[in-house]
């Protein structure tokens, strides 16, 4: 131990040794014991003097697993993995649209396990790169070789902008962030799905139509002929349309406006064009739900497109049970009611732990006070779960989160419809959760500025107890990535990117469904 170091190092050197734990220690002084504010200079100690020690020992502190390395002995990689902030994207020249959408895809956790596991060339391969290099670094990426493959994949992202075109200084054009998405998903559809259970169908569908894929139905029916029979069609989709009227104040609204609609075409029955209604629902909802808000639109009169700047509000936590068919609905609800009650009595939970932890901090006299009222929320959180069989407290204190976890997700598990064990990739419950979102600055489409936010969470795992790694399971804070450039962004700050004026606006957004445990 180094000369003078604090009290409190010398007893944690003393439990290295005995194994007395600090908190029921007692080192004996000359005129009394020592604490961790004593001045070592009055009790001037001697080389070789003797200590006595009052305590229970408990087991000796075991040594790590692995040895402990510092952080100037690390290498890139090391550091990259110990270092909380991902890294950034270099800007090739108007790639802003590339970056943010390269950012936003590293939330489909399963896509990195996806490339890596397979055997893919071209674009996917590029991909799988530079998912690997960004997470083996430190510094800025320069996506090269991505952006090489992307263009040639797609010519459109070789356009050059209107300077170049008319013999001025070369340079690209800015292009769409969300064409460019729904490319590189046309393009990742060549990657091999994960595999499923046993007879399951999971081996003949790639990753793409897994994970990100839905089906959606719909149907025609013409309001001028009542007894003619329906038209019903099914396609695969990769995203969902919220489309923005002067009307439109909610995401949801947007997307129902997109689904249901009038249009004419001719009629077998009345031998004419007549008006039909269509009414499309999702048959099958993926892991990842991908929502495009539909900003920018044809305008005739000044032949381009135009962003539309309207103030649309969009959920962090979204229930698709909306945007389902009757028949996925009904196999959604039964889990879907019973996640939305768990997830109550998890949020009790932490609000219990949280009031006992401040109370525990507090000094004696505040603190009998505190815990009672700590220990009548936990009382009230036992009484409301004996009606759920969720809530149990074991001597008047909650038992280890894990505990209650493991118990859910088995209740959880036993409602999820048989439909579902064998779709390898589907959401078994509609509900799903804000993980990334990619928004745009500016008033055209051909120009302005795109960033990627990506929530801290898909980066870092949760912890929910004191001493696990990884980030409290209440930080609902998020990364913002502007090229190279990222920061912290806080929740609170999300609706700022509603939209309504030239500032950052959602565009593109992908929710996660809410995992069971």
């Amino acid at each position: 131990m180094a000369p003078l170091s604090p009290p409190s190092v010398f007893k944690d050197a003393i439990y290295q040794v005995t194994g007395v734990p600090i908190e029921r220690m007692k080192v004996m002084i000359k005129g009394g014991m020592l604490k961790d504010d004593t001045d070592w200079k009055k009790v001037a100690p001697k080389d070789g003097q003797t200590f006595m020690v009052i305590g229970a020992a408990g087991e000796l502190p075991k040594p790590p697993e692995k040895p402990v390395v510092f952080l100037e002995d690390m290498d890139d990689s090391e550091l990259a993995q110990v270092v909380s902030y991902p890294v950034g994207l270099v800007n090739l020249g108007n790639t802003c649209y590339m970056n943010s959408t390269v950012q936003a895809m590293r939330a489909i956790v399963e896509l990195q396990t996806a490339l890596n596991a397979s055997s893919v060339t071209g674009l996917p391969n590029q991909l799988r790169l530079l998912f690997n290099n960004m997470s083996k670094t430190t510094e800025s990426v320069t996506p090269s070789s991505f952006l090489l493959a992307l263009r040639q994949a797609f010519p459109q992202f070789a356009e050059l902008n209107r300077s170049g075109m008319k013999g001025g200084a070369a340079g690209y054009a800015q292009q769409d962030a969300e064409e460019c998405w729904t490319q590189v998903l046309h393009a990742l559809k060549v990657v091999p799905g994960l595999p499923g259970p046993s007879g399951s169908s999971a081996h003949t569908k790639g990753f793409v139509e897994q994970f990100i894929g839905g089906e959606m139905r719909r149907e025609l029916k013409c309001d001028e002929a009542p007894e003619e029979p329906p038209s019903v069609t099914t396609e695969k989709v990769l995203k969902v349309d919220c489309n923005i009227t002067i009307s439109t104040n909610y995401m949801l609204s947007g997307i129902l406006d997109a689904l249901d609609g009038k249009l004419e075409k001719n009629s077998p029955s009345l031998g004419r064009q007549a008006v039909y209604t269509t009414r499309s629902r999702l048959s099958r909802i993926p892991s990842y739900l991908t929502v495009h808000m539909v900003r920018f639109a044809w305008r005739a009169d000044i032949g381009k497109k135009a962003k539309i700047m309207r103030k649309v509000k969009f959920p962090l936590e979204f229930d698709a049970v909306e945007i389902v068919t009757d028949d996925l609905k009904e196999k959604l609800l039964p889990i879907s009611r019973r996640l939305k009650e768990i997830e109550k009595d998890r949020l009790e939970r932490r609000k219990v732990r949280k009031r006992t932890k401040v109370a525990a901090g507090q000094p004696k006299k505040d603190r009998d006070v505190e815990m009672t009222d700590a220990s009548g929320a936990a009382s009230g959180s036992t009484a409301n779960a004996h009606s759920s069989e969720n809530q149990e407290v074991a001597g008047g204190e909650l038992q280890d989160e894990s505990v209650y976890r493991e118990k859910e997700l088995k209740e959880l598990e036993a409602l999820v419809h048989a439909d579902f064990l064998a779709d390898v990739g589907s959401s078994v419950s509609g509900l799903y959760e804000l993980v990334a979102i990619v928004t745009h600055k500016g008033a055209a489409a051909d120009a302005g500025h795109y960033m990627g936010f990506v929530k801290r969470s898909v980066f870092h795992p949760i912890s929910r107890k004191a001493g696990d790694p990884g980030i409290p399971e209440d930080d609902e804070d998020w990364y913002k990535f502007d090229d190279e450039k990222v920061s912290i962004f806080p929740r609170e700050k999300l609706a700022t990117l509603d939209g309504g004026g030239e500032d950052s606006s959602a565009y593109v957004l992908l929710y996660k469904t809410k995992a069971l445990a």
